[in-house]
């Protein structure tokens, strides 16, 4: 992530405050975090603030079209530039097939779906004003999950959302491909996260891996941050899944 602004947003728990700590490592120059928790994005904030890199927070609910565009404008109007946006924000509900709610449903769809495309939204109107580096003017990395390939009854309107993404993720790089900007998704099995943990999921992913054990959080934001980064110049469209072996399984 040498020298790039990068905005993640959900970056103030889980995957995403990770993925914040670790951009830093990686040598970012900037660092912007939306979520819904302003606290938690301001602490989230901290590894960067450490190395005296300029950071930017802001709270918005990422349902809301208007919201997404104000709070992207903040980070903008302290960060200048944004090269890389990670859009990790999302709801896992599970809940028997047959007994979704249309309030399950919709706070999935517009969490899930219509927060990422407003983000991504916002980030290509940013990223078509702004000068390439190395013929890349941004990229933009969207969560998906393994779960949008495979048999999900125990939360299917989750898998449903995250099926989505991965055809909005295609659509997007179709568009702007002749802007420079790439699009790409990464698709992880289930991590071992302190919120499985605090829920006993961790039985049960690894017994769905025939690695026998579910990912470490820092291997899947590895290959975010590789798909975000300086390293990724041609990758668009794709989506990358990193399974521990369970796509197949």
């Amino acid at each position: 992530m040498k020298d790039l602004s990068v905005l993640i947003v959900g970056g103030g728990a889980g995957l995403g405050a990770l993925l914040a700590r670790m951009a830093v490592e990686a040598g970012a120059a900037k660092i912007g975090i939306i979520d819904i928790n302003q606290e938690a994005a301001e602490s989230a904030l901290e590894p960067a603030r450490a190395k005296g890199l300029p950071t930017a927070a802001a709270a918005c609910d990422i349902q809301v079209g208007p919201q997404c565009h104000a709070a992207f404008d903040a980070i903008v109007a302290k960060l200048g530039r944004v090269d890389t946006l990670v859009n990790c924000a999302a709801i896992y509900p599970r809940r028997p097939l047959l007994e979704i709610t249309d309030a399950e449903w919709d706070a999935s769809n517009g969490i899930n779906i219509k927060g990422t495309y407003h983000m991504m939204v916002a980030a290509v109107r940013h990223m078509q004003a702004q000068e390439p580096k190395a013929h890349v003017r941004g990229r933009i990395v969207n969560l998906t999950s393994v779960d949008a390939f495979k048999a999900h009854p125990q939360n299917a309107h989750y898998a449903a959302t995250k099926a989505a993404v991965v055809s909005l993720t295609r659509s997007f790089a179709h568009h702007v491909a002749k802007d420079g900007i790439l699009v790409n998704s990464v698709a992880p099995a289930g991590m071992a996260t302190e919120k499985a943990k605090a829920l006993g999921f961790l039985e049960e992913l690894a017994k769905a891996s025939p690695l026998g054990r579910g990912a470490e959080p820092t291997e899947i934001a590895e290959w975010v941050l590789m798909t975000g980064g300086p390293k990724n110049t041609y990758m668009t469209g794709e989506n990358v899944i990193v399974s521990g072996g369970y796509i197949y399984a």
